[in-house]
């Protein structure tokens, strides 16, 4: 073989097996530069076999309701319980049988860029997809638990179809006339690792958006949390219209300032 490396290089991320004639044609080059282009296909391809392992391992729960004759599952979860200021965002989501995109999972173990790229696959392949989003007003007024449910209870209600099964992560709801709580289930469930990511690509973008209009904390960082930035913020500018007032320190610095 005598084509360049880059060619190389190039033809062997569309290539899926070793037993691509392309792939047999390069094991025979004896070139430094493509024996490591051979070693890094080599461990590509362990890492995609162990992430479909992985997905194999996580519709479990979606596949033991099918058995007991559920047709329409949603995996719900929630993001920003712990944030100073912004919502709580729940997402729904219901995902074909068939679903076999690699890499859903609790999307605190994924990086930003891997969150967006997951967010448009899932958007683009789910049955449905529900919202539900509870203002730090509502926080402030029920608790962040309460709040939390009721979010979770909106993005089931916005699905476009009704769910006959719900794998809820880690709080009961009571809201689905069959339900299943698991704890850590975004880590669990194909399902509710895709709700996972579909609530947090959410809440981090409307993060941002209120970056622009409450300058100042950081939000399109810290995302609202209490980051050494936003308690900065915090202190030099005292509360915004988000901030969350029953939480501390954002309590005591709203009371301070009455």
């Amino acid at each position: 073989m005598t084509e360049k490396i880059a060619i190389i290089k190039e033809k062997l991320q569309h290539i899926e097996s070793e037993n691509d004639p392309f792939f047999q044609a390069c094991l025979l080059d004896e070139r430094k530069g493509v024996a490591k282009l051979i070693a890094s296909f080599r461990r590509e391809q362990a890492k995609k076999e162990m992430l479909y392992e992985q997905l194999k391992t996580m519709k479990q729960y979606e596949n033991e309701a099918r058995v007991n004759g559920f047709k329409v599952i949603a995996g719900i979860d929630e993001v920003g319980r712990g944030p100073l200021a912004g919502p709580v965002v729940a997402a729904a989501v219901v995902l074909p049988e068939n679903f076999n995109i690699i890499g859903v999972n609790d999307s605190k173990q994924l990086n930003e860029a891997n969150r967006d790229r997951l967010f448009d696959a899932i958007m683009a392949e789910a049955i449905a997809v529900g919202i539900g989003i509870k203002s730090h007003e509502v926080i402030d007024d029920v608790n962040i638990y309460e709040a939390t449910k009721l979010a979770m209870a909106e993005a089931i209600d916005a699905l476009p179809v009704t769910p006959d099964f719900c794998l809820i992560d880690a709080m009961p709801l009571k809201h689905c006339e069959n339900e299943l709580s698991l704890i850590r289930g975004d880590s669990k469930s194909v399902s509710i690792a895709a709700a996972s990511i579909i609530a947090k690509v959410t809440r981090d973008r409307m993060m941002v958006d209120f970056d622009a209009a409450f300058p100042g904390y950081g939000f399109a960082k810290n995302m609202g949390y209490g980051t050494k930035i936003h308690l900065e913020g915090l202190e030099k500018q005292g509360v915004c219209p988000i901030h969350r007032l029953t939480f501390a320190p954002v309590k005591n610095i709203f009371l301070a300032t009455k």
